[in-house]
């Protein structure tokens, strides 16, 4: 079987001991906008979901509401193309909000609480992931795995919460509470199933970033094999 060539997202990377069997967080992606009048009990789930140990959550803000009068703050120009990709590799028609996708594996209508509940409920493994931030710098460290194909390593930063009060558009006159959104991802480097080190200045990330996270991710499938998460101070 050839190996998968994968993704890791992530702030950054560091060297892990070898782990043949890792239980690791699921990972939510739940691609939303201000201006969509169904998104907000996706965004209330998703922030009920974030408090779960076992959950990484994640809010990728899309900018293809917009037109419609208001203009999404957190709108990130990564979430679009983040998104259709997803939509290649599950076959699906097309793009919507609210889309939650877990693990980048399966997708669902991101207010759908009990199939989206079901889906948390399976065991999931993968490869350790740990990250360190001391010295105003970002230490990830992935452990080794047998078989494991050439990834990508990833940074996404994101903001724990924020308020917004929506003046035009579908959410008009509504307050939004915003949790876990995704203000930047960048590419740092590769891993080749051995353990690895990668670092990053803590002052690279986006000024409004409260977390990081890691996702080891199969470029050819997109799906999440390994996942972390750690607060900047």
């Amino acid at each position: 079987m050839r190996p998968q060539h994968c993704i890791l997202a992530a702030v950054l990377l560091g060297g892990a001991a070898a782990s043949p069997a890792h239980s690791r967080p699921a990972v939510i992606e739940l691609f939303t906008s201000e201006g969509c009048s169904s998104c907000p009990p996706a965004e209330v789930y998703l922030g009920e979901l974030a408090q779960r140990p076992d959950v990484i959550a994640l809010a990728f803000h899309v900018d293809y509401w917009d037109d419609l009068g208001w203009r999404d703050r957190f709108a990130v120009p990564e979430a679009v193309p983040r998104q259709r990709t997803y939509a290649r590799t599950l076959a699906l028609a097309s793009i919507y909000t609210p889309q939650l996708v877990i693990d980048g594996r399966r997708d669902f209508v991101g207010s759908d609480r009990a199939a989206i509940a079901d889906a948390l409920a399976q065991p999931r493994g993968g490869v350790a992931v740990d990250i360190a931030v001391q010295d105003g710098e970002v230490r990830i460290d992935v452990a080794a795995q047998e078989g494991a194909g050439a990834c990508d390593v990833i940074v996404i930063a994101y903001r724990r919460h924020a308020v917004s009060a929506i003046g035009r558009g579908e959410n008009a006159g509504r307050t939004l509470s915003e949790f876990n959104i995704v203000r930047g991802m960048r590419g740092v480097g590769t891993w080749n199933g051995r353990a690895g080190e990668y670092r990053a200045a803590r002052s690279s990330l986006p000024a409004d970033a409260t977390d990081i996270a890691v996702l080891v991710q199969s470029a050819g499938q997109s799906r999440i094999i390994g996942a972390a998460t750690r607060a900047l101070p």
